[in-house]
């Protein structure tokens, strides 16, 4: 009689170990905490200033206006037919993803991107309650007990409200802040309000407390782009492995490589700083990896170590790999950085992204204040009236995209800009061809062209016009090219 033994399957996952990194100074920290302190300023202060357009016309600087379909930005407007102004600055976003990937590695994941200046606050908080590294070690493994749980409910009370401020901030950039504000306090505002500061509550507390470097790695897309994007030209934190090994500890005053003589041991004393300190819990050591934010704390980390052991900074640094073969070899000279910087890649990635800017810029400075649009009406194409004229109907539809009211007179002549000879215009419902814009409104006119008997339109078939406005304030005009329909063109309506 046999037995069967059955074999247990491998796990292809491993349970997910939590990352404590250490309290690092150095001038890639300190340029951190600029960039966090600005980008989280500039995201919370924003929808709070205050930029006056005149009576009637919101009052927020920036403003995501979905009920009138506008967005406004400064002394800047955009409505809904010029989305290609965002189009255009969504592709710019990704030229310069590209632009700086290429030139700097994945320095927007070390400095700007969301999810780490979250992290980074979310830790700052962390360090704050529980302590550095090893303390919040200790607590991990400690069983729960009363301060334990304490500290936990303080921990995750603070980035509760720090969510809070993160969805309230999203959704006042889509109606008056401070109305909002006090809608939200009363009970008052809109189910959709309450449930997106909900929703981006729960995702910031989950993400910048919990999931933090998993969403960089398995959520987020970019790490597996941007090899595409690097080369052995672009700068990107590495390892001087010919410098550092063979690893280990050093006795006071022993010689290493990076000495003269140089000795047979590495400058590495493998006191693991640079990994204690990486946000990402991954060893720089071990070369180039999908996970490395290009953060450059553990550059500051060893640096640091280096500093205090007597040895030359740089053990760990941004470099490129062309560089590192040619200190290696110690045949030819690393480049200069801004030769790397500088290269036809880098440039082409910049020209793109400068082109399109300067195109938007030039597109925002030469755009109409008003926008015209004129549509025949075809049924039926002409009118023959009683004294046997002929008048044709159209549909006017003009948007004033100014923040006051304006006059403007409609006109019509031929395509070369002459008048036309027999024609009369007249507008429905007004004794005269002047007409009031409202003030960021479009304006529906309905427009009668009457060509007399035996005039040349009258007798045509399909002629070409031209129907014009003329702002009365500042003497600028529109054009739109139509037709009009005469008697020898088809049978009378």
């Amino acid at each position: 009689m046999t037995t069967t033994t059955e074999i247990e399957p491998p796990k292809l996952y491993s349970a997910h170990e939590p990352v404590f990194p250490r309290r690092v100074e150095g001038k890639f920290r300190n340029l951190k905490w600029v960039v966090m302190a600005l980008t989280l300023g500039i995201y919370y202060v924003t929808p709070w200033i205050r930029w006056d357009r005149g009576p009637g016309m919101p009052d927020q600087a920036v403003l995501v206006d979905l009920a009138s379909r506008r967005f406004f930005f400064f002394t800047i407007e955009i409505w809904p037919h010029e989305f290609y102004f965002v189009a255009g600055l969504l592709i710019m976003a990704g030229l310069g993803l590209f632009l700086f990937t290429a030139a700097l590695g994945r320095v927007w994941c070390g400095y700007m991107c969301p999810q780490t200046v979250w992290t980074d606050l979310f830790l700052l908080t962390e360090r704050w309650i529980e302590g550095d590294r090893n303390a919040r070690l200790r607590l991990w493994n400690a069983p729960w007990d009363a301060r334990k749980i304490r500290l936990r409910v303080e921990k995750w009370t603070i980035w509760l409200i720090i969510g809070v401020l993160t969805g309230g901030a999203w959704v006042f950039y889509f109606t008056d802040a401070p109305t909002l504000l006090r809608d939200l306090l009363l009970g008052q505002a809109h189910p959709i309000a309450y449930t997106t500061i909900a929703i981006m509550t729960a995702t910031t507390f989950l993400f910048g407390g919990f999931m933090r470097e998993q969403i960089c790695i398995y959520a987020c897309p970019w790490p597996r782009i941007q090899a595409a994007m690097m080369d052995e030209d672009t700068l990107t934190v590495a390892y001087r492995e010919w410098r550092g090994e063979p690893r280990g500890k050093i006795a006071r005053g022993e010689a290493t490589k990076s000495d003269d003589p140089p000795g047979e041991k590495g400058d590495c004393i493998d006191c693991l700083a640079c990994v204690n300190v990486c946000p990402m819990g991954i060893d720089i050591r071990e070369g180039q990896q999908l996970e490395c934010i290009t953060c450059a704390l553990c550059i500051d980390a060893c640096d640091d170590v280096m500093a205090r052991i007597g040895k030359p900074r740089g053990l760990i640094d941004y470099m490129a790999l062309r560089d590192e073969a040619a200190e290696r070899l110690e045949s030819r000279p690393a480049r200069e950085l801004w030769r790397h910087v500088m290269r036809p890649r880098v440039l082409l990635y910049f020209g793109l992204w400068s082109a399109i800017g300067v195109a938007l810029l030039v597109a925002l400075l030469l755009r109409s204040p008003y926008d015209l649009n004129v549509t025949p009406i075809r049924n039926p194409l002409y009118v023959t009236l009683a004294d046997g004229s002929i008048r044709n109907t159209y549909e006017l539809r003009l948007r004033n995209k100014q923040g006051v009211e304006q006059p403007f007179a409609i006109g019509v002549e031929d395509p070369s800009g002459a008048p036309l000879p027999g024609v009369t215009l007249t507008l429905e419902g007004q004794a005269t061809n002047i007409v009031n814009a409202p003030a960021d409104e479009t304006l529906s006119q309905r427009i009668y062209l009457t060509a007399e008997p035996g005039s040349p339109l009258a007798t045509g078939g399909q002629t070409g016009i031209e129907l014009m406005i003329e702002d009365q304030a500042s003497g600028r005009q529109a054009r739109v090219d139509s037709v009009f329909h005469g008697a020898g063109g088809g049978q009378d309506g």
